[in-house]
């Protein structure tokens, strides 16, 4: 429908989350409510045309929906618990497991940049925030990843590739330890 909408000229925007580009259905088998989340996985044919329509341009931007529950809100009956899983830490280094890097930083940038017309540019005497990041270290997503205050993420014990190293900021320039 969105691809219809975008084709018939229609201003039409579309995002998906980074769970939904990573993980399938198949993780709810335990009832791990770390992947519970809303809307609900689906299977790998699902997982696929999200892909293939991130890449088409269908879908705009990646959201990481990241929805930091305590400990009390998660780890529950499966019925019982909320719907969420953080995101703001694994994202970067998730995605590149099914995204090439210039997809990946398009897209995560993509929300900010469709809603605004935003342009990145550069120039002399221009104050710049920037992210500092290797996109070729290779890592398994641990708790030590994890700067929020809650831990259910769905990417636990996942590889990563890529790490952000830090930011720049306000002219202050802030390292990722």
């Amino acid at each position: 429908l969105i691809k219809a909408a975008k084709q018939k000229g229609l201003d039409v925007t579309c995002s998906v989350s980074v769970h939904h580009l990573l993980l399938t259905d198949e993780k709810l088998q335990n009832f791990d409510t770390r992947y519970k989340v809303n809307p609900p996985l689906r299977d790998e044919n699902t997982r696929q045309a999200l892909i293939n329509a991130v890449l088409d341009d269908t879908i705009d931007c990646i959201t990481t929906d990241h929805q930091p529950w305590d400990i009390e809100h998660k780890k529950l009956e499966f019925d019982l618990a909320k719907n969420g899983t953080i995101g703001l830490e694994s994202a970067f280094g998730s995605l590149q497991n099914v995204l090439p890097l210039e997809v990946v930083i398009k897209k995560l940038l993509g929300a900010y940049a469709v809603l605004t017309d935003y342009q990145p540019e550069i120039s002399e005497n221009t104050i710049a925030n920037l992210t500092l990041f290797n996109p070729d270290t290779e890592d398994i997503f641990t708790t030590k990843n994890i700067l929020s205050t809650a831990k259910n993420s769905a990417f636990l014990q996942q590889p990563i590739k890529g790490k952000v190293l830090g930011i720049i900021n306000n002219k202050q320039l802030i390292i990722n330890e």
